[in-house]
């Protein structure tokens, strides 16, 4: 990550914690308990004025989105930052038309105010909508509470104690060799409260955490300078995600070390130095056609951006266009069973699953969260779809994606955790590399390009090893793929088993306009795609 890089990510980290509406506080009233009681009370009272206010269909969603952010470089600490965002966000259906309103004003004469709102904007639209809003029937829960299954609160954890270890990854980078290194914490606690005229009452404590740094090595002879980010996931866990746990750890090809559930960040950050300095030495790579081994580190960024996203079912439709094009998947491929991949390739999207960071019991549309197909034996099957989109599909229930990523943003169709199922017969990394005759084995996220419709993208990583005859030989530098989708998941010819499977993810993912974020994952076990072009990114044509 060169510096221009770091600092979008330090902004784009910092700008995603500070929500609408928010205020800076001190870290003790990061642990203030909310009151259920009230937060009932107040649902009740706008679900009563909607009802009178002739709206057929109403939900309100009471949010408390609380947020810290730490970041430091070698032995200074550059910025602590905490704050809360709070309100109350409010969607009507009237005469067959959505309105939505919001207020930070969390009393009865303030949502009274934005129902009658919101009340106001549906008539408005009623009249000039086309066709009624269909919404897909949801049965009512009644009073229920989910939350992300930590051990710690990470908010829990004193800021001294985050800032010691992110000084000590510092501290550790720079004596194994690093020239430079920047490290981050980022945690998120989404205190959401959902209440419906269908009758549900959702109360939701919801946790994410990452820790992300970027070692430098320069060379001082020739002023040349390498990369090394970690090659950590964030992850939907309190702070026992950075216990360091054995069991966590993934020894792979090359000496690299993987992370699963369990994270050690000062292992890591010597072992990015050191790799920095390797990569100053690495001869630039051949370009041309390898068999690629992708790890989990790397392939959850290219499932994200070219599964993930053009299975969207907005996106396939043209409602979503303008941040990040459309999708080239349209519903004549899935009706005509089109080939997204081999036969051993099977994708899904998951809200439930374990440690990610979409998990949640229920979606903000009040959907209780689960898993279905979208690409099975190869070939592509379904899309992801809310509330009021499914019905398009042929389909009577909401698959339970719709989020919102504040009280003041309209909730509307996100990405699922979508994944690679891994292999059903035994196969390790170890034993997959034996295998290639003539293929580059890639690690991390590095930089990447797609096209408008999600069908043309390349994609980098932060460690490149070429293999010859089964062995790795050495790092090579300056690698990137370029793939055609279906092609390269057609390519797809051996996935290792679950043993192996492993979840990366997007902490800051955008969409819509006005743009919103929001957290998703993807889990894979290393796989290999035979045939595929690799560019030398350093080469020039001048």
């Amino acid at each position: 990550m060169q510096r221009r890089q770091f600092l979008a990510l330090s902004g784009l980290g910092l700008a995603g914690m500070m929500l609408p509406n928010a205020r800076l506080i001190a870290a003790e009233e990061l642990l203030a308990p909310a009151d259920v009681a009230r937060r009932k009370a107040l649902a009740d009272t706008v679900l009563a004025l909607a009802r009178k206010g002739g709206a057929s269909y109403c939900d309100v969603r009471i949010g408390r989105y609380l947020n810290q952010a730490i970041v430091t470089r070698e032995d200074k600490v550059q910025n602590v930052t905490n704050s809360e965002s709070a309100g109350v966000g409010i969607r009507v259906i009237v005469d067959g038309a959505w309105g939505f309103a919001a207020s930070n004003q969390s009393t009865d004469q303030g949502v009274a105010a934005a129902v009658a709102q919101a009340l106001a904007i549906a008539r408005a639209n009623a009249k000039i909508q086309t066709r009624p809003v269909q919404l897909a029937p949801t049965p009512g829960v009644g009073e229920v509470r989910w939350q992300t299954p930590i051990r710690r609160n990470a908010m829990a954890v004193p800021v001294k104690d985050k800032v010691d270890l992110l000084l000590s990854i510092n501290a550790a980078a720079l004596n194994a060799g690093a020239s430079f290194i920047n490290s981050q914490l980022f945690l998120v606690n989404e205190q959401k409260y959902f209440a419906s005229s269908d009758g549900s009452w959702i109360d939701q404590d919801v946790h994410r955490i990452w820790l992300p740094f970027t070692a430098t090595a320069i060379d001082t002879a020739s002023s040349k300078f390498r990369t090394r980010n970690g090659l950590s996931a964030p992850a939907g866990m309190g702070w026992e995600f950075l216990d360091g746990d054995a069991a966590g750890k993934y020894h792979l090809p090359g000496g690299v070390i993987g992370y699963g559930h369990s994270y050690d960040p000062v292992e890591d950050a010597i072992a990015a130095a050191k790799q920095a300095q390797e990569k100053l030495r690495a001869p630039s790579v051949k370009p041309g056609k390898y068999d690629l081994v992708l790890d989990p580190s790397n392939l959850f960024l290219t499932i994200h951006e070219n599964v993930g996203h053009p299975l969207e079912l907005d996106r396939v439709l043209g409602y979503e266009a303008n941040y990040a094009g459309t999708s080239f998947a349209t519903l004549d491929k899935r009706d005509a069973g089109f080939r997204w991949g081999s036969d051993i390739v099977n994708f899904t999207a998951d809200k439930t699953q374990p440690y990610s960071l979409g998990a949640v019991g229920y979606d903000d549309e009040g959907v209780k969260c689960r898993r279905w197909d979208l690409v099975k034996d190869g070939v592509l099957v379904n899309y992801q779809a809310t509330r009021d989109e499914v019905h398009i599909l042929g389909e009577s229930a909401s698959h339970g994606c719709s989020y919102a990523d504040s009280w003041k943003s309209v909730q509307f169709q996100r990405m699922a955790n979508v994944s690679l199922a891994p292999g059903k017969a035994p196969l390790t990394p170890a034993q997959m590399v034996k295998d290639v005759e003539n293929g580059i084995y890639i690690h991390g996220r590095g930089s990447y390009s797609i096209d408008q419709q999600r069908y043309n993208a390349q994609f980098g990583g932060q460690l490149c090893y070429q293999i010859k005859n089964g062995e790795i030989t050495g790092m090579v530098e300056d690698a990137a793929y370029q793939i055609r989708t279906p092609e390269f998941w057609n390519a797809c010819s051996a996935i290792c088993d679950e043993r192996d499977f492993r979840l990366g993810g997007s902490f800051f993912d955008g969409k819509g306009q006005p743009g919103q974020v929001s957290a998703v994952s993807h889990g894979s076990a290393t796989t290999r795609f035979d045939g595929v072009n690799i560019i030398n990114t350093a080469r020039s044509l001048g």
